[in-house]
């Protein structure tokens, strides 16, 4: 796998600050960035997420013997990259909300855009000048999509 470029880094480093501060720091749940994520077993299915957050609640978390997480997440963030294909994409969400995660981001950098999935609604899709929120995931969470992207 190519790693990803600077652009890509910068908003993961970006997005995993604003969640920390926001979700982690306050109490709220753990966060973590490229790790392994078991969505199903027979046949295994592990996906690495940029991004990924577990509400308190479902803390601790458990963990396969090579270290992957078990406990679906409640976020999951993607961050597109040069060499994701839309259907690659597209993918991903629906294994991520199949097994059970309730919110999905993805975040273009190319159009400065965040996608927010969740089971059995259509996909928002929020602008730079937009605010997301986040309170059914991290109580009291907003960020500015453009804050992804700050130069």
């Amino acid at each position: 796998m190519v790693p990803p470029g600077h652009i890509h880094g910068s908003a993961q480093a970006r997005l995993t600050t604003q969640i920390s501060v926001q979700g982690e720091l306050q109490g709220h749940g753990r966060t973590f960035t490229e790790v392994g994520v078991v969505l199903a077993r027979n046949p295994d299915t592990v996906l690495g997420p940029d991004l990924a957050f577990i509400c308190q609640s479902k803390l601790p978390v458990r963990e396969s013997r090579e270290g992957y997480l078990e406990t679906i997440p409640d976020l999951i963030v993607e961050i597109l990259s040069k060499n994701d294909t839309r259907s690659e994409v597209d993918g991903k969400v629906a294994a991520y909300l199949s097994a059970g995660v309730r919110v999905v981001w993805v975040v273009d950098p190319d159009s400065k855009t965040l996608a927010a999935h969740r089971p059995g609604v259509e996909p928002q899709l929020h602008k730079a000048s937009d605010v997301v929120a986040l309170d059914d995931v991290i109580p009291g969470f907003t960020l500015k999509v453009a804050d992804i992207y700050a130069a």
